[in-house]
């Protein structure tokens, strides 16, 4: 019984670090996190146009829209994209977190779509971004840019010792500020 209860108290003195460590703020590490984020800024708002993805059977085309806010005081940046086909269903919906690691000095892409979920490298660049999906011996690649007010994104198969295929491609034009996903937070009454 003496050893049941000894080991009962060091799993509540073990499960209570995790919780103690949350009472304060990494103020270090909340402004690397946001400074990593700032580079992503230019996305923030709303967005809308013409996709297209290229499969076997032929070209499927889409009216894409992005909303794009910050989180967390900045610290994180969440993503939902929208395919609309001709007929006005959703033929395409995602979900993303970019956040930045800043003890491992790395950004990570946290998505969500068409039932799929995984964790994926994206790095900013000096107009963009770029993300990639591991797919076996393949990359899957996407390319951002955003010049004269347009934010364009190809995705492109990328297989050892072949040229890149590029398979999908939109461009999209800001349609203004948004206050997704802040607006309408719950408040203490």
């Amino acid at each position: 019984m003496r050893k049941l209860l000894i080991a009962g108290i060091g799993l509540a003195m073990i499960a209570a670090v995790p919780g103690a460590a949350q009472v304060g703020n990494d103020t270090a590490a909340l402004a690397a996190q946001k400074a990593a984020l700032d580079k992503f800024a230019w996305m923030d708002g709303t967005w809308r146009g013409p996709a297209v993805t290229k499969f076997p059977s032929g070209e499927h085309r889409v009216t894409q829209t992005e909303r794009i806010g910050p989180m967390l005081g900045g610290t994180v940046r969440v993503v939902e994209g929208r395919g609309f086909n001709a007929d006005g269903s959703i033929g395409f919906n995602a979900f993303a977190v970019i956040s930045y690691d800043a003890a491992k000095q790395a950004y990570d892409f946290r998505s969500y779509a068409q039932g799929r979920m995984g964790d994926f490298m994206i790095r900013p660049t000096a107009d963009g971004y770029v993300w990639e999906i591991p797919a076996g011996p393949m990359t899957i690649r996407y390319t951002a840019t955003l010049k004269d007010k347009v934010w364009t994104e190809i995705g492109e198969r990328i297989a050892p010792g072949q040229a890149p295929v590029k398979f999908f491609e939109m461009h999209l034009t800001r349609v203004g500020d948004s206050d997704w996903p802040n607006g309408g937070a719950m408040t203490p009454k």
